[in-house]
């Protein structure tokens, strides 16, 4: 399964609907999300809970990872496990997680279905989803709760809604949200995956992810299938980022070799941190490269 950093999308869609399993297995995102809450309503969650066997597997067949968020425990959640575990999907999502508490009490709920399976204990991620002020501030006890969790996910609906505010294509409302989100998954040793852009353009998707690509995040959530494809090329260093990433190194080995502390290249001072970025930018390169083979 792909590392944290390379999971560059993370496509929601509804539980039930065969038609969009099929749009998001065609559409390339690198984690797909079978939503039995928010995406599922209840009458229909049977239904799709009878579906997860066949669609996880031929998620996986085609190099997808293979995710799905339950309802909490208390509202259905238990039951979805009961029946979508055997199917064993990669990462078990959880709604409006708010802290340390739930990871604890979903990795044993986790630990006691794997074991009736016979399948590998701790083996299925756990997946937090913060869309809840709580949820954002909890985060790092939250990761530090499970040795599953991996990765957390924004929310940006419920999060916005939890917040009072008022929603708009720039999400400026949830700017101070996103920034804090990024800065307790990173001290927390965990991947952030950013919030969806829930409009329906896909310049307007690019353009989030580029701005959050800006701030740290290297992966996204998405709910719609034809937005994938631009996501992936925004959140994927280019040819030209790689080639500028090389003069830089090689520019400031150079001036190191000439006893210089630090070199200018293309107007900017170039200094060791500078430096380990661009090193850190071609090895994802390399390894995203290496993922798609």
């Amino acid at each position: 399964m792909r590392d944290p950093d390379l999971r560059r999308t993370w496509l929601f869609g509804a539980g039930a609907e065969r038609a969009t399993h099929a749009a998001m297995a065609a559409s390339g995102a690198d984690v797909l999300i079978q939503d039995l809450e928010d995406f599922t309503p209840p009458a229909r969650r049977a239904e799709a809970r009878a579906l997860a066997a066949p669609l996880y597997a031929s998620w996986r067949a085609a190099g997808r990872i293979a995710c799905v968020r339950i309802n909490r425990l208390r509202d259905g959640g238990a039951d979805d496990l009961d029946a979508v575990l055997a199917a064993r999907p990669d990462i078990v999502a959880y709604p409006k997680a708010a802290g340390a508490a739930d990871m604890r009490e979903l990795d044993a709920e986790l630990a006691r279905r794997e074991r009736a399976l016979g399948l590998p204990v701790g083996t299925t991620e756990l997946l937090p989803v913060a869309e809840t002020a709580l949820g954002v501030v909890t985060v790092r006890e939250m990761a530090a709760a499970s040795p599953r969790v991996r990765c957390a996910l924004l929310g940006a609906e419920d999060l916005a809604a939890d917040l009072c505010a008022e929603r708009g294509r720039d999400a400026v409302e949830l700017d101070h949200a996103r920034r804090r989100f990024l800065l307790e998954c990173r001290a927390a040793g965990i991947e952030p995956v950013d919030a969806p852009y829930t409009f329906a353009d896909a310049d307007g998707a690019a353009a989030e992810a580029a701005y959050a690509r800006r701030l740290g995040y290297r992966c996204k959530s998405l709910v719609r299938p034809e937005h994938a494809a631009r996501l992936n090329a925004v959140l994927t260093p280019s040819a030209d980022e790689c080639d500028r990433a090389r003069r830089l190194i090689a520019a400031f080995a150079a001036g190191r070799a000439r006893g210089e502390d630090r070199v200018l290249v293309d107007g900017l001072w170039v200094e060791v941190p500078m430096v380990m970025t661009a090193e850190r930018l071609l090895a994802r390169a390399a390894r995203l490269a290496g993922a798609e083979r």
